[in-house]
């Protein structure tokens, strides 16, 4: 059965953040709130890490996961990006927002989408996953806690807890995370393009 910690919302507990790391650099899958809605995450070169997202989410290899990263230098080591695309970047994160990006040779190809060689990169505005992505010193591969057949990610840590218990490591619950996902905004292709619209506004996109 997961583990689940309590974390304090402003000040999570130095503590349990460092258990948290822990289980995640021992392979273990993590659910976490964020500034949007629950993730599930676990570091970047787990490989059998990817294969057991896949199959909690019901998602294929095209599935686009998604790096937390801590601030704006973190996402130009993994991604590509221009002067255009970097003053959205800065004009909008933190923020509730994935962006979609071409992913450096820092990355490992199966992180990428297989076609497009693409990734989603983020950085929430939420204590507790700054504090994780600070004691792990790196970013976080994750991907929105939807369920198979569900629109809607899950909110309830408890809820989380009886559904994935047998599935992942370690439930995390730090007050409450609303059920809505991420704005995602495509910036491959010049202009944004709007993939999902979420909690993050469209008007800094002209969208």
């Amino acid at each position: 059965m997961a583990q689940f910690f309590s974390l304090h919302p402003e000040q999570p507990q130095p503590r349990l953040v460092k258990q948290a790391a822990e289980i995640m650099r021992k392979g273990g899958i993590v659910a976490f709130p964020t500034d949007s809605a629950y993730a599930l995450g676990g570091l970047t070169g787990d490989n059998a890490l990817l294969a057991r997202i896949r199959r909690i989410r019901g998602v294929d290899e095209r599935h686009h996961f998604t790096l937390i990263c801590r601030d704006l230098s973190d996402i130009a080591t993994y991604a590509r990006v221009d002067n255009s695309q970097y003053r959205l970047l800065k004009a909008t994160t933190p923020g509730a927002y994935t962006f979609i990006l071409e992913g450096t040779k820092e990355l490992p190809r199966r992180v990428l989408h297989p076609k497009r060689k693409t990734i989603g990169l983020r950085v929430p505005e939420h204590a507790v996953v700054s504090a994780l992505l600070a004691e792990i010193d790196g970013p976080l591969l994750t991907s929105t806690l939807i369920l198979p057949g569900e629109d809607l990610p899950l909110s309830d840590p408890e809820e989380i807890r009886d559904r994935l218990g047998k599935l992942v490591e370690l439930v995390i619950e730090a007050g409450y995370c609303g059920p809505e996902a991420t704005t995602v905004i495509d910036l491959t292709s010049g202009a944004p393009e709007l993939v999902r619209a979420g909690r993050g506004p469209l008007e800094p996109f002209g969208l």
